[in-house]
């Protein structure tokens, strides 16, 4: 047999003329539902973002609160 080669070698990777071809040929299939889809993903970045948010305020409360207590409990025990 001969030496093995990949599909990729092949082929190549595709240079910025075929990646227009497939933006094209992308854009004329889902032209008309590509508005709706950006908006939702545009919402779900928006929510996720939120979140990420959230969880560091709720980070940041735990450690204030863990903090406060330890203080309290370090000045009860020094007076």
């Amino acid at each position: 047999m001969g030496p093995s080669f990949s599909l990729a070698y092949l082929f190549g990777s595709p240079g910025p003329m075929e990646l227009l071809i497939i933006g094209i040929i992308i854009l004329l299939l889902f032209g008309n539902r590509l508005p709706s889809v950006m908006r939702s993903l545009g919402r779900g970045v928006v929510e996720f973002k939120k979140g990420l948010q959230g969880i560091e305020d709720g980070e940041n409360t735990s450690r204030t609160s863990q903090e406060s207590e330890s203080s309290k409990s370090s000045s009860t025990t020094n007076a």
